[in-house]
């Protein structure tokens, strides 16, 4: 009993589980060498794909550090080792906050190639090592021994080339550029990455990758533009776009970044998922506190974050109330630019047209603008023809327009009903009905006097004399007189019940006691236009 022991091992294949299954993706792959530059202190990475046909390669090389000897084993060829406990997770300058957490990053290598060569450069002195996949697994005690040289060398650095590639298609350098730019958010001057294949037209990644093919509408700049504390509080920072067009599922979503790096792919953090509005939406956000915490928030893949924490709660939380404002402020500027838009091909202020309009048709004429701008296969010129077909049918102060006035009537009450002032815009139409019977049939007298004296039967200013049937008899005289009677007391009726209440009382007890309307407005208006029609007639 005294010698027995326990002892924990591992199988070999759990590096196909951590390192193949885990990284197959390429992009996700990739990610892992250029972190490891990152944290090494590069200020430049390249990567080559060699498609020769005969032998099929991608090489990662970078201007860091390097690794010496002991290093190799110590820090790279340990699987696990809790990086943030070395020099308080810094890089070797302390400039860098390093990415690499879980030191199982390197497993990555063989979800790409089955064979990967090492170079690294430290200290005057190369140290080239080759690890072989099926060494790997058929390696005894979980202890495995890759085949290595040295000799003296100048400068630092390291390169890693895999070999044996898994993939069988070519791979495309400027799709795999854009998928490494949304993986990372650390790509300036001090550390650019570029990609070529076989030697040839190196590209560079950058930010600009991310939203290259999206259309940008409106940008909110957080916390500059939003006005949630918890980002100020926290330092979170970053950008949120609004599109054009709706984007394709695979570009929607917010990422979160840690020091630069994917913590959380592209989503909404269940808010608004089913809405119209956030089909249009994408950015990121750095979120660095949450990698600065003791517990280890992020997922293994680095996919995700563990929700399930306090903090992680509370952040979920503040990013829907975020999300939120942005998708409500979005909307009242997306209106005013499609207004603006539209504006400047119609000649129409749809944000001034509207607010004119009584509120039971603003409502509808909202909506239907609402919907008009939602439509987005409807082009900027079909959407202004429905605009200009909408504002004929309910052009600005519609009851008005809906009258139909006589033109001499518009022409003396329309700046005053656009002002609200209901009584003027009727005596000021009224005067003009009055000077005009007075022109026409030379009497001096006024109001109900001057109409009694001029419209009726036989007298002055007949309206229907001119009438005759379609077969060019003429109207029985009957019909004429009544036609002529209902001028002179529609004139005299419209005088006494009209004019001369708004001539003795003050304008603001007739407004407060609701004796005298926009409405009331309105059809007096409509009946001094019919009489106006017949006078043109007299």
């Amino acid at each position: 009993m005294a010698n027995q022991k326990l002892l924990m091992s591992f199988d070999p294949h759990t590096i196909e589980h951590l390192g193949i299954k885990m990284y197959s993706r390429l992009p996700n792959a990739m990610a892992e060498l250029i972190a490891n530059a990152y944290d090494a202190d590069a200020s430049t990475v390249h990567i080559n794909i060699v498609e020769d046909g005969l032998e099929r390669s991608i090489s990662v090389e970078d201007n860091g550090t390097g690794m010496t000897f002991d290093e190799i084993n110590e820090k790279f060829l340990r699987i696990g080792r809790k990086r943030r406990n070395d020099d308080n997770g810094l890089s070797p300058s302390g400039l860098r906050k390093v990415t690499g957490r879980k030191g199982l990053g390197k497993l990555a290598f063989f979800g790409i190639g089955n064979t990967i060569e090492v170079e690294t450069k430290r200290n005057g002195k190369l140290t080239s090592f080759v690890m072989k996949w099926n060494e790997i697994t058929n390696a005894n005690n979980a202890a495995y021994e890759p085949t290595f040289f040295e000799k003296q060398a100048n400068g630092t650095g390291t390169k890693i080339v895999l070999k044996e590639l898994k993939r069988q298609t070519s791979i495309n350098k400027n799709e795999l550029a854009s998928s490494l730019s949304k993986l990372f958010n650390f790509f300036n001057s001090s550390f650019q990455v570029f990609i070529s294949v076989n030697g040839k037209d190196e590209i560079k990644i950058d930010d600009k990758l991310k939203y290259e093919n999206i259309d940008t509408q409106i940008k909110w700049n957080v916390p500059t533009d939003t006005p949630n504390e918890y980002c100020s509080s926290n330092k979170i920072k970053g950008t949120v776009i609004a599109a054009e067009k709706p984007l394709k599922p695979g570009l929607r979503g917010i990422t979160l970044f840690a020091h630069g790096r994917l913590v959380n792919a592209p989503e909404f953090f269940g808010v608004g998922e089913s809405s119209h509005g956030y089909s249009y939406f994408t950015g990121w956000l750095d979120v660095d506190f949450i990698d600065e915490l003791q517990d280890d928030m992020i997922s293994t893949d680095r996919q995700s974050l563990n929700w399930d924490y306090e903090k992680t709660i509370e952040l979920r939380e503040k990013l829907k109330d975020l999300l939120r404002f942005i998708e409500k402020d979005w909307r009242e500027k997306r209106r005013e630019k499609k207004n603006d838009e539209i504006a400047k091909k119609t000649k129409i202020d749809v944000n001034s047209w509207v607010s004119k309009t009584p509120q039971k048709i603003k409502e509808g004429i909202e909506k239907i603008l609402d919907s008009v701008s939602k439509e987005s296969e409807l082009d900027a010129e079909k959407q202004s023809d429905i605009v200009k077909s909408l504002h004929q049918l309910l052009p600005e102060y519609t009851y008005y327009h809906y009258r139909h006035l006589h033109k001499t009537v518009q022409n003396a009450s329309l700046k005053d009903y656009e002002n609200a002032d209901y009584y003027r815009a009727f005596e000021e139409a009224m005067k003009r009905y009055v000077l005009e019977v007075q022109r026409k049939s030379g009497n001096t007298a006024t109001d109900v006097g001057l109409m009694h004296a001029v419209f009726g039967p036989g007298k002055k200013l007949q309206v229907a004399k001119k009438y005759k049937r379609p077969s060019g008899d003429d109207f029985n005289s009957p019909t004429l007189d009544n036609i002529e009677e209902g001028q002179h007391f529609l004139s005299a009726g419209i005088t006494a019940g009209g004019r001369n209440p708004i001539a003795h009382e003050e304008i603001a007890d007739l407004h407060s006691s609701g004796l005298f309307s926009e409405d009331d407005c309105l059809n007096f208006l409509s009946i001094l236009s019919h009489l106006f029609r017949r006078l043109d007639d007299a």
